[in-house]
């Protein structure tokens, strides 16, 4: 596995392969950070902003596309992609 980075950038659209990818692997802590803010009721657009490094006030369909691309890239990765789970786990 790749060494995930702290704070990348990211893409417009997440990965959509059945697989995970050099992507996923490299942002393991968007993802996770995304996953966390989803469950404190954070509003999209500050995620988006902070997280996703875009300004939902100038590009409101971009940042917005980009978030929901990644929180289900997110949640498919914990869910299928066992990225994110303990090496444990099946």
């Amino acid at each position: 596995m790749t060494k995930p980075q702290l704070d990348p950038d990211v893409t417009d659209v997440a990965p959509n392969e059945p697989v995970l990818t050099a992507y996923d692997e490299q942002h393991v802590v968007t993802y996770v950070r995304l996953l966390q803010a989803e469950g404190e009721g954070a509003d999209w657009r500050e995620v988006a902003r902070v997280v996703l490094h875009m300004d939902p006030e100038r590009e409101p369909e971009r940042a917005r596309s980009a978030y929901q691309s990644h929180l289900a890239r997110a949640k498919w990765v914990t869910e299928q992609g066992r990225l994110l789970r303990s090496t444990g786990s099946k």
